[in-house]
């Protein structure tokens, strides 16, 4: 009998990944989706009559138990959560509450009604936030710089928690930062590439930046999808950190991005100190010999081949609002 899964965030960058694979393995997709008046699908849009969808929300016990009920899931992989760090400082309470506490509300609606399941928590990267090592590994301390970080944070140790405390297959991927054509512009990836097709398009003059030096570990979704995956088909349950090892600046990033359409970065960024955070991470960079290793995972994308992908992405997503010919 094929397996079924329940993905929460199933409409986000990692969600359409993960659904396409497991619709590939031969699962049962169940997403969970919020009632909304305008249902944002385009990154399932090609799946979405694969997917059964169920209503819920993280925020509200009740519907979750409702949807771990009627999907009965082999594997959960929970995905949802407020994502934006720079949103995090804005809206402090719903990120705590959505990216911290919701992870215990499906947690317990599977501990109630499906304690078999096996369950995959979305941890983050910006949980190590000011760094104590370099690289960062499954044991490196936590010290979050954002009160996104804060809430990944404790969504990170109540599963560890419910592991413990409940002997469920509960574990944690720490992915550190994974993009795509299909990332939401308002990240700093999407918005460089999105910005150079723009102007490369005639569409927009300049790009607006704040810390050009910040450094990250840049990798594609669509094979970090594949480590979550892989987290689930093991003997015991544990937590992994998912990174490339390299790392990449902002400003490289930009260099990639407008060198690939022809444009001289120089001629068109602007440095803005409205986009400064207020408590900036500047170093990112993970250690994942362990998920090599016991799970046997690899990278395929490399960080040039990513930025150029998500620029000719958005090079045909704007397409149709220009007259220029490319």
């Amino acid at each position: 009998m094929n397996k079924k899964a329940l993905i929460t965030g199933i409409t986000g960058q990692d969600g359409s990944y993960l659904a396409e694979l497991l619709l590939e393995k031969g699962y049962k997709v169940y997403g969970l989706r919020r009632r909304t008046s305008i249902p944002i699908l385009e990154n399932i849009e090609h799946i979405q009559d694969e997917i059964e969808f169920v209503e819920g929300d993280l925020l509200d016990l009740g519907s979750l138990i409702n949807a771990v009920n009627i999907s009965q899931p082999d594997e959960v992989y929970n995905l949802a959560a407020q994502s934006f760090v720079g949103t995090s400082w804005d809206q402090p309470v719903l990120t705590g509450l959505q990216t911290g506490i919701g992870v215990t509300n499906i947690l317990e609606a599977v501990r109630m009604v499906k304690p078999d399941a096996r369950f995959y928590q979305a941890s983050s990267s910006e949980m190590f936030g000011k760094v104590v090592e370099t690289p960062q590994r499954e044991t490196t301390p936590f010290y979050p710089r954002s009160p996104y970080g804060v809430a990944k944070v404790y969504g990170h140790w109540i599963t560890v928690n419910y592991r413990e405390s409940y002997n469920m297959y509960a574990c944690s991927g720490i992915l550190f930062n994974h993009e795509s054509p299909r990332r939401g512009v308002e990240f700093v990836t999407r918005k460089v590439t999105n910005a150079a097709a723009r102007i490369k398009l005639g569409l927009q003059k300049e790009l607006r930046m704040g810390n050009l030096d910040a450094q990250r570990d840049w990798g594609f979704a669509g094979d970090y999808v594949k480590a979550m995956w892989l987290m689930l088909q093991q003997d015991k349950a544990d937590d992994y950190v998912i990174s490339t090892g390299e790392l990449h600046s902002v400003q490289e990033l930009v260099e990639i991005a407008f060198g690939h359409v022809g444009l001289n970065w120089r001629d068109y960024v602007v440095v803005d100190p409205k986009f400064v955070r207020p408590a900036e991470v500047d170093l990112l960079l993970g250690n994942c010999s362990k998920a090599k290793m016991r799970l046997g995972w690899q990278l395929e994308v490399g960080f040039s081949e990513l930025v150029e992908m998500m620029v000719e992405s958005d090079l045909q997503r704007n397409s149709r609002f220009s007259k220029v010919l490319i």
